[in-house]
């Protein structure tokens, strides 16, 4: 490991700059309202690729028809599906209510709080776990989304592999001071050291930035560094298009006929490319096909395997 890594990036008034800052500025977001871990849990699941604005609606929504993992994992999975309406990556919503089932029959209908455990959950990887147990739980573990692995790029000034990134994250977090941190870091990440024109004049941690002690010159250190994420591909006439459009469709009518298929993906003259995505949606349990070939919501989704992600 680099021998940088052996302290905190921070130092201590830096850190106490940062703490003062992210309560100044904290974001009113719904789910930093609660220590409930179900509601931190799909939170963090429906944050996953979406923008916060989207995720608002959508997640108050979501927890009023299922307040607590029992009552999504008694739901049937195109219930939850349903539910997940307007939020993309639909296979999230099976992710939910797999995890939910897991969390009602292994774990007494409590999320648990331990780092293995959140991670046996589908549909939750390091991120996610590390996040319920800094907000659900309080813990003093390090949180890293892209803006928080750009951060600690910049702050390091040079690109990260994975496991520094991790041991920096987890390196800067003040005693105690879990839950406040991370918020703080993830605010400063999304508001102020943004990926395009990062707003150095406004940072409380400019002073200790290796990138800016260098004038904040390319090569951007976070480019490349383990962590931030990159441009999508294209949307507009992929395979994600036309099973968003198939699921919108089975949302919206409970079922689509076989000869129906095709054009209601978008490729009506693609009936091969058509039932590929279908049998996407049936590998990800998004949708069934009945004996007639009519594509439809589950109505059950079995637990099986190990998480999906």
């Amino acid at each position: 490991m680099h021998p940088e890594l052996t302290a905190s990036p921070l130092p201590a008034p830096a850190r106490r700059r940062l703490l003062r800052w992210g309560d100044r500025w904290r974001r009113d977001l719904p789910w930093r309202r609660t220590r409930d871990p179900w509601a931190v849990l799909v939170s963090e699941l429906m944050l996953q690729q979406t923008q916060v604005s989207r995720v608002i609606p959508r997640y108050e929504a979501f927890l009023s028809r299922f307040p607590t993992a029992g009552a999504c994992a008694a739901a049937e999975v195109g219930e939850v599906v349903r539910a997940w309406a307007g939020l993309g990556y639909n296979r999230r919503a099976v992710s939910v209510h797999r995890a939910a089932t897991i969390v009602e029959h292994e774990h007494g209908g409590e999320v648990p709080d331990r780092l293995e455990a959140l991670l046996g959950l589908p549909g939750v990887g390091p991120y996610t776990a590390r996040a319920v147990m800094a907000f659900a739980f309080e813990r003093d573990v390090g949180v890293v989304d892209t803006n928080v692995a750009r951060v600690l790029a910049r702050l390091a000034g040079r690109p990260l592999d994975r496991a520094e990134v991790q041991h920096l994250a987890d390196r800067a977090v003040p005693r105690g001071a879990g839950w406040r941190w991370n918020q703080a870091m993830l605010d400063l990440g999304a508001t102020v050291c943004t990926s395009r024109r990062p707003r150095c004049d406004a940072c409380p941690v400019r002073a200790a930035c290796s990138w800016q002690a260098r004038g904040g010159l390319p090569p951007d250190p976070a480019r490349g560094s383990a962590g931030v994420s990159v441009p999508q591909s294209r949307f507009e006439g992929s395979d994600r298009q036309g099973r968003g459009r198939l699921v919108r469709a089975l949302r919206e009518q409970g079922v689509v006929e076989p000869s129906d298929v095709a054009a209601v993906a978008g490729w009506p003259g693609d009936h091969q490319r058509a039932a590929r995505v279908v049998a996407s949606l049936v590998r990800d349990g998004l949708a069934v096909v009945d004996s007639a070939g009519r594509v439809r919501l589950p109505s059950v989704q079995p637990v099986t395997g190990g998480p999906t992600r």
